[in-house]
């Protein structure tokens, strides 16, 4: 029998084809930390999850952050991934640990696979100390990154904090939004405003974007619209976001999965990438990249396997400023 039928060797030829899978959001330095026994700290909520690992990031070595991250690459690489990003913790408590260890796996791996940093501002930006550790994160990473959340009700403080630092480098800013699968989000919205605000067009990226398909559809359809005018591109994590729980809000059907079957009609530039590894966030998640792509196409009911290639591919390039 011929294997006509087998859409995934074709998808996964044609990646191959276009340059190799591009991994464009992960949290390696936090990778393979989960053990069985601590598993019912993966149930507390993501809020609750920021804060969880404090202790554990002030006893973590830089060779312990280091082989982690080292391990994760080389798994990555293993299936044939070709350009990553991930995020770093740098913060009053972890401080240059994250960084130090960035330094050596970006040497070790540099003729194997395309290696670029974000900061994760997990402390915020406003707070004193929180400023100072992001200032010298700002200036060792390839991306300025930000999580308006952790500032929370200070959302646009935060976002001009991390638009005026990328500018002043000249650096793209890649940031968690929309996270949390409930219309009183519309953190996509601002980052777009803010985005025009500080002429970034074409220089930002929103991470997730999950709420937006909380949204009425004619809030959706202009948020598009208002997207690609501005250049704001989206990374879709799927698996991340698959075990959302259920609410009691009143919105539109729908899962929690980044709407893309929406967006890239749409004109919105998609990313793919796995978001956390086998650690207190994804306890069970291994940074296998089929994985996440086949959970995208199933879950937005997606079968444009020239966009999927593209989603796994150049969109990852475009999004980590690499073309």
């Amino acid at each position: 029998m011929q294997n006509n039928w087998d859409l995934k060797a074709h998808l996964l030829k044609e990646i191959k084809a276009y340059g190799g899978w591009v991994s464009a959001h992960n949290h390696l330095d936090k990778a393979y930390l989960i053990k069985a026994e601590d598993l019912r700290l993966a149930d507390i909520s993501l809020q609750e999850k920021w804060d969880l690992i404090d202790d554990l990031k002030q006893s973590q070595t830089v060779d312990d952050i280091y082989d982690r991250m080292a391990f994760g690459i080389e798994q990555q690489i293993a299936q044939g991934v070709t350009a990553l990003c991930t995020f770093i913790d740098v913060d009053p408590l972890i401080q240059d640990k994250s960084m130090l260890a960035a330094e050596r796996v970006r040497e070790r791996y540099k003729s194997q696979i395309k290696l670029l940093f974000a900061n994760q501002t997990v402390k915020g930006v406003l707070e004193p100390q929180a400023r100072e550790w992001f200032d010298k994160g700002a200036e060792f990473v390839d991306i300025i990154g930000g999580l308006p959340g952790k500032d929370l009700g200070h959302e646009a403080e935060h976002l001009d904090v991390l638009l005026s630092t990328a500018k002043k480098y000249g650096k793209m800013v890649h940031v968690h939004v929309d996270q949390f699968n409930t219309p009183k989000e519309q953190e996509t919205a601002l980052l777009v405003q803010k985005t025009i605000e500080h002429q970034m067009q074409g220089k930002v990226v929103g991470v997730h974007g999950i709420s937006i398909a909380a949204q009425p559809q004619t809030v959706r359809q202009k948020l598009y619209q208002d997207m690609v005018k501005a250049g704001v591109m989206m990374i879709a994590c799927p698996s991340a976001w698959i075990d959302h729980r259920r609410r009691e809000d009143l919105v539109p059907s729908h899962n929690s999965v980044t709407p893309v079957d929406e967006m890239i009609p749409a004109g919105v530039t998609v990313a793919i990438g796995p978001d956390n590894i086998a650690d207190y966030y994804k306890p069970f998640t291994d940074g296998d990249m089929w994985t996440e792509l086949r959970f995208l196409l199933e879950a937005c009911h997606y079968y444009d396997l020239q966009e999927l290639v593209k989603i796994a591919t150049t969109n990852g390039r475009k999004v980590l400023g690499l073309i």
